[in-house]
């Protein structure tokens, strides 16, 4: 069985920076492999395509420049806060709110998104919600463990579910 569109992939996984030799980012092996809906919007487009065909056994390993991967960062993804909204309980907690901290936080439509703290003001905080991995090429090698047709449940779900139906 190939992988495309609709299909239930294991794979393990090392990603670096740049080329075969750059530093470490991630690294999944069989323990805990990375288990993914193809075709569901969930992944890089060209990570997708470059996987398209494979199987069972089939190792791989290719270079996304940054404009395939996470872009090149945004200047309107830096934006200034007001510092109130980073109270509770009418307090900031400088341990949480901090220079180089990540904070979730929740976009206009109500979604999680992560940012970086770039500076605390006085009354104000500076956030980038840029990817980490924006503006940086990158390299993926790795092996196909699995390919399996996806349920019509995950597939309407959009994302795989475990052995024993949709997990939490």
């Amino acid at each position: 069985m190939k992988v495309g569109k609709n299909k239930v992939v294991t794979m393990t996984y090392t990603l670096r920076y740049n080329d075969e030799n750059g530093e470490i980012i991630q690294q999944v092996d069989e323990k805990r492999p990375f288990v993914q809906l193809f075709g569901a919007g969930a992944l890089l487009p060209a990570f997708e395509q470059n996987l398209e065909g494979l199987e069972k056994g089939d190792t791989f390993s290719f270079q996304l420049s940054a404009q395939e991967g996470y872009g090149d960062p945004s200047e309107e993804a830096i934006l200034e806060l007001e510092k109130k909204i980073f109270e509770i309980d009418g307090k900031v907690d400088p341990e949480m709110v901090a220079e180089g901290k990540n904070i979730t936080m929740q976009d206009q439509n109500g979604n999680p998104i992560d940012g970086k703290v770039v500076a605390v003001k006085e009354n104000s905080v500076i956030m980038d919600f840029n990817h980490p991995l924006a503006g940086e090429n990158l390299n993926f090698s790795g092996t196909i463990l699995d390919v399996r047709d996806a349920t019509d449940e995950e597939i309407s779900h959009g994302h795989t579910h475990g052995p024993e139906g949709h997990q939490h």
